[in-house]
């Protein structure tokens, strides 16, 4: 392990000091210094190893030897802006579009997932001319102003809904107005939309955009209901509107089955942009854009170059390909499928050994398991879930958060590299958890169950 700079103690104070309060750490009360890592592993500056079941932007694992190579190969050889011709930027522009619907096929290389979400409001703005944006409740779009004001996650915090932003319903059939039951929740879900669009236009207010996350994370990694984007992208574009999916936590097959995370909802659809960010870059800086040819030209007749300092540059897009070879290379996709598969399995069969688990789901390495007070309430069960994430970070060395609107979901984002074996292992610890916290006399050695 290499040297410390300063202990552990010193680099807490100094942060403190010196670093915005608000950028707040994992763990506050109680925070890890990570020195090292690799794969789905970290490692502290003793040496202990923590099971990382939470860096969904490590995508392949982090610090990965060919993401490594290559950064460093093109680093050497040239770094420059993206207005100096040069092949990586088509390479990798071509590469993606191969991924996509063949109607997503003009790109915009910019730094961060809230930089893409920001360039994609100014398309859909410039597109349509219209300026009202419809988003769905809790959802959560990126940190800069013009995001903070369509994320309800963070503007309901702040200064309150702008008289141009629009909240839907969130698509949830475990806890929202239309749940499993209901003979067909994605159309449910979709009138929601179309009769808030009537409202809109009610007030003489045209829309620019649906904007949603392909899978909503902050609001508890909900699986939206079947058709509900098709229905949707129908009343938002006879309105006027454009479609925006942004798969910065989804893309780049986290769910195993599908590239995009958008097209679980069925081969008929297709966004009319995409946003994508923290994957791509495997922890680099890396984001993008992709949208039709019809909307960049409305965008470029504008006559105002659009120039982003970092975004697509060599070493950049170096990397961008490089992550997308290790994908392929060592069949991730796959292994999101059958490892994602087994955690959504295990944590089912844990669901039936304890009451407090209400829901599990998921797909692929994308997974959620709501914990509850009442089953029948749906009371959130937020304490446990706090709970939960303490004890398995202080007694099991695994990093698990939570999210939902009561912070009551523990989430499951890990690198793509996450094995059976890790599966495994944080089941049998939340298992013992749950068992030990809920059930004050109980004997680990005379009760406890195999689930594997």
């Amino acid at each position: 392990m290499a040297e410390e700079r300063f202990r552990k103690e010193e680099t807490l104070e100094m942060r403190q000091r010196l670093i915005g309060q608000s950028c707040r750490l994992f763990y506050s009360e109680d925070p890890v210094k990570i020195v090292k890592a690799r794969g789905q592993y970290m490692f502290d500056e003793n040496g202990k190893r923590y099971l990382d079941c939470i860096s969904n932007v490590q995508h392949v694992g982090h610090c990965h030897p060919a993401i490594t190579k290559a950064a460093t190969a093109q680093m050497d050889l040239l770094n420059a802006n993206s207005r100096f011709l040069h092949d990586n930027i088509v390479l990798y522009a071509d590469r993606l579009a191969a991924t996509l619907p063949k109607k997503l096929s003009v790109f915009y290389f910019v730094n961060s997932g809230s930089e893409a979400n920001d360039l994609a409001l100014r398309l859909a703005e410039q597109y349509t001319r219209h300026e009202d944006v419809v988003v769905l409740d809790h959802a959560y779009h990126g940190h800069l102003k013009s995001l903070i004001d369509i994320s309800p996650y963070k503007f309901r915090k702040l200064a309150g809904q702008k008289e141009w932003v629009h909240v839907a319903p969130l698509p949830d059939t475990y806890r929202g107005i239309y749940r499993e039951e209901h003979p067909n929740p994605g159309q449910a879900y979709a009138d929601t939309v179309k009769h808030l669009i009537e409202e809109i236009n009610k007030k003489g207010r045209k829309i620019a955009a649906f904007f949603a996350e392909s899978l909503p994370s902050v609001g508890g990694q909900i699986i939206l209901p079947q058709g509900y984007f098709s229905k949707v992208a129908e009343h938002v574009r006879s309105a006027g509107g454009v479609f925006v999916a942004d798969e910065v936590q989804t893309g780049f097959g986290r769910t195993g089955t599908h590239f995009w995370a958008f097209q679980l909802q069925g081969e008929d659809f297709c966004p009319d942009i995409v946003t994508m960010g923290k994957p791509m870059g495997n922890g680099h800086p890396l984001a993008c854009v992709a949208t039709t040819v019809e909307i960049a030209r409305a965008f470029t007749a504008n006559g105002v170059e659009y120039f982003n300092t970092f975004g697509g540059t060599p070493v950049s897009c170096a990397i961008g390909l490089a992550v997308l070879d290790v994908i392929e290379k060592e069949d991730l996709r796959g292994n999101a499928i059958r490892v994602g598969a087994h955690l959504k399995d295990l944590l089912k069969k844990l669901q039936q050994r304890h009451e407090i688990i209400g829901d599990v789901r998921g797909v692929g390495l994308f997974v959620g398991l709501e914990l509850v007070i009442d089953r029948r309430t749906k009371t959130p069960a937020t304490k446990t879930a706090a709970l939960v994430v303490k004890r398995l970070k202080e007694e099991d060395q695994i990093f698990v958060s939570t999210d939902g609107p009561w912070e009551s979901v523990l989430k499951f984002k890990p690198p793509m590299c996450f094995s059976m074996e890790d599966a495994e292992l944080v089941v049998g610890c939340i298992d013992r958890i749950l068992t030990e916290s809920l059930t004050p006399s109980y004997n680990t050695g005379r009760n406890s169950v195999n689930l594997f």
